[in-house]
């Protein structure tokens, strides 16, 4: 399976790109009972860093910028991903969940810490950590949206960046800042942010969804991994969405002809555009996966 695919401790988690010139450099420095130590990542509305606390256990604290405070809709996001991550982080393949609050006014999230890069990074840098692990990797990122399925929830936000991935290879879904309760049935979101690469059909239409958006997503993110590109490129929601309709789809093994076709076969039902064509839970996605890549 090495041929599929063909930085570690500094980068735990990515959110985007920060103004530099609305947010001073951060330095390390106390934050209530908390020693932040070296700063892992910046983003729009956040940044990650090491944290110490008094007994020298070292955790991974992310913040909300000051300049965020007063933006009462990203503070909503933020505390509803920590309480989200709180009822799920018990389970093997989501980072693990220790408290969160607010000190100074500033809302923030403790987690473990864990060394590692995202998908993202990796796949930029052809990592060899990924070149050699790509069929357990994929099937963990299955495993864990099974578990955040199981939990109660769908996460909304899936995609490469919120894939942790260690240097052993073992997979930590993170941020649930979009995560939501699973419903029973179908339902339309209030809102709907989210990353149009990875979003599914019916989300970019604003209609219904549920769990198989999650699959749609891996689905997304599992032909990145293996074929090297998106299956529905385009610099636009709308440009995205008629890709997707119209079933202007590569198949990924005219991409990299490595690929397992049974492994074909399962990113490809993940991928229908009709949600009722999709697999319909992730415990089968996995099943089949793990067929496919004989685990």
């Amino acid at each position: 399976m090495a041929a599929i695919c063909g930085i570690v401790a500094a980068d735990l988690m990515q959110f985007g790109q920060s103004d530099p010139d609305t947010e001073a450099a951060p330095r390390p420095g106390r934050f209530g009972r908390f020693y932040l130590q070296e700063l892992i990542n910046r983003g729009g509305v956040s940044e990650v860093w090491t944290a110490s606390d008094p007994e020298g256990r070292v955790f991974a604290l992310r913040r909300m910028w000051d300049n965020r405070l007063r933006n009462f809709a990203e503070r909503k996001r933020f505390f509803r991903g920590c309480e989200v991550l709180s009822q799920i982080h018990h389970n093997e393949y989501v980072v693990n969940y220790v408290e969160h609050g607010k000190i100074q006014g500033v809302p923030y999230l403790l987690m473990e810490y864990v060394a590692g890069s995202n998908l993202k990074l990796l796949l930029s840098r052809g990592d060899q950590v990924l070149a050699e692990n790509v069929a357990q990797i994929i099937i963990d990122m299955a495993l864990g949206l099974e578990q955040v399925h199981d939990s109660g929830f769908i996460h909304l936000d899936f995609k490469p960046e919120n894939v942790l991935v260690t240097p052993n290879a073992n997979v930590r879904l993170i941020d649930f800042d979009l995560a939501r309760p699973r419903p029973e049935q179908p339902r339309r979101l209030p809102g709907n942010p989210g990353t149009p690469a990875y979003m599914s059909p019916e989300r970019l239409q604003h209609l219904e969804v549920d769990q198989r958006a999650d699959i749609f997503a891996l689905g997304v993110t599992a032909y990145e991994v293996l074929a090297g590109a998106k299956p529905f490129p385009g610099d636009s929601p709308d440009e995205i969405l008629r890709k997707q309709l119209g079933r202007e789809l590569t198949p990924p093994r005219q991409l990299n002809p490595e690929i397992p076709p049974a492994l074909e076969k399962v990113i490809l039902k993940c991928l229908e555009p009709d949600m009722a064509n999709r697999y319909p839970y992730m415990s089968v996605v996995v099943r089949d996966l793990q067929a496919a890549l004989y685990v």
